[in-house]
């Protein structure tokens, strides 16, 4: 349908043209392109049928020829006789007169890059149909990010960078979240800054695995952060390590970070050099809570019985044991105190044995005793540090502390 509205459009223009030419004083009213494509001019203009069958053959000739000079009288607009409107006949000095281009498929077809394009309701062919591929539609509502992977440039270029989608997923409305950045204006900043501050490139992907919602704060307040952080005289190099440990940490606000520090400092007794090297060893101490670290302390003075004093050491060799299992701590220490025997002065010098698991210093502890080197008192010959008991490779520890071979000691391991 629309090849041929075209077409008929593109006769109606040629006609109109070839009427203009032939009837210059008496077709200034064929406008209109329904007169101009049933003839060249006004039925009424002419006298009878004979004189529009012959206006028509001149019409005819008129395009398929060319042009030429219409005869006096039809320049006045009269026609006295069909005679009159027949062609005079063309001198050979005469000038060749311009010729309109043959109507044919070519001229036809050689404006048409000009047509506006087809309307979206205009019919096609079954052949053109099949031939149509739609691009897959971004789905509305999904549980995974991997569905927006291959529409999202910022999903892809986060994937390229490392960044584990199926965690980010896990966190509550990290996903909505970098649905909505654009990472050329929004994350290429943050991934500056980051380096920046210390992260290196082959950590920046799993940094933002842990903690993507840095994409989304003000650049301004996480520099402002980092500067207070420098304030504290906190180097570049141990700025750098806390927030490659504790990637929430420049989530905190200033004021935050300022009562954290203050409270491990006051609450341990410690100097500002010695609360310093507590957060830089453990930086999950400012951004973790601080119920389980009240309750550990409560823990060690009064359930385990250790002194102000002692829990300072203690914390400030170990700092883990402050966010360590309240119940892991209570075995542990009725292990090593009641039943080894441990004094509390001796727990205070080597507080790394909170940190071993129970089950290795049980079968160690059960070996010497079998072997009768369980000796722990370092007044004592044959001494054995707790360092040593807990920190030895097996191998080692057999040689130099067991007096054994490893072999002794796997085959006392089955008959526990």
């Amino acid at each position: 349908m629309a090849l041929w509205a075209r077409q008929a459009s593109r006769w109606c223009h040629l006609l109109k043209a070839a009427c203009a030419a032939e009837f210059p004083g008496k077709l200034r009213g064929c406008s209109s392109t329904a007169q101009a494509c049933h003839g060249f001019a006004p039925r009424a203009l002419l006298s009878s049928p004979n004189d529009v069958l012959l206006w028509r053959l001149q019409a005819y000739r008129h395009v398929s020829v060319g042009s030429y000079s219409p005869p006096d009288s039809a320049k006045d607009g009269s026609f006295s006789s069909p005679k009159s409107n027949l062609p005079l006949p063309v001198k050979q000095e005469q000038a060749k007169p311009e010729t309109l281009r043959d109507l044919n498929e070519k001229t036809l077809y050689e404006d048409w890059d000009d047509v506006p394009p087809s309307s979206a309701l205009e019919e096609i062919s079954e052949e053109e149909a099949v031939q149509i591929i739609a691009e897959p539609l971004l789905p509305l509502h999904s549980s995974t990010l991997r569905d927006y992977v291959d529409h999202s440039e910022t999903l892809a270029k986060l994937v390229h960078l490392g960044v584990d989608l199926s965690q980010v997923e896990k966190r509550q409305k990290a996903g909505q979240l970098l649905l909505t950045l654009d990472f050329e204006k929004d994350i290429r900043k943050i991934l500056l800054f980051l380096k920046d501050v210390g992260v290196e490139d082959n950590q920046l992907g799993p940094f933002l695995t842990k903690n993507p919602y840095i994409l989304g704060e003000d650049l301004e307040a996480l520099e402002t952060r980092v500067a207070y952080l420098k304030s504290k005289k906190f180097g570049k190099a141990e700025i750098a390590q806390m927030v490659s440990r504790a990637p929430y940490l420049l989530l905190f606000s200033v004021e935050r970070l300022d009562n954290r520090l203050g409270f491990f400092k006051n609450e341990l007794g410690l100097s500002v050099k010695k609360t310093k090297d507590l957060v830089i060893r453990l930086p999950r101490l400012l951004t973790g809570k601080l119920e389980p670290v009240k309750e550990n302390l409560q823990v060690c003075q009064i359930e385990l019985g250790f002194q102000r004093n002692e829990i300072q050491q203690i914390v400030f060799k170990t700092p883990k044991i402050l966010t360590a299992s309240k119940k892991r701590l209570r075995q542990t220490f009725d292990y090593l105190h009641n039943i080894m025997g441990i004094p509390h002065h001796m727990l205070t010098r080597f507080p790394q044995v909170f940190n071993s698991k129970l089950l290795r210093i049980r079968e160690r502890h059960m070996f010497l005793t079998f072997l009768g080197r369980a000796q722990y008192d370092p007044a004592q010959p044959s001494y054995i540090s707790l360092d040593q008991l807990v920190s030895l490779p097996d191998e080692v520890f057999c040689i130099e502390i067991a007096k054994a071979s490893i072999q002794d000691f796997e085959k006392f391991l089955k008959t526990l």
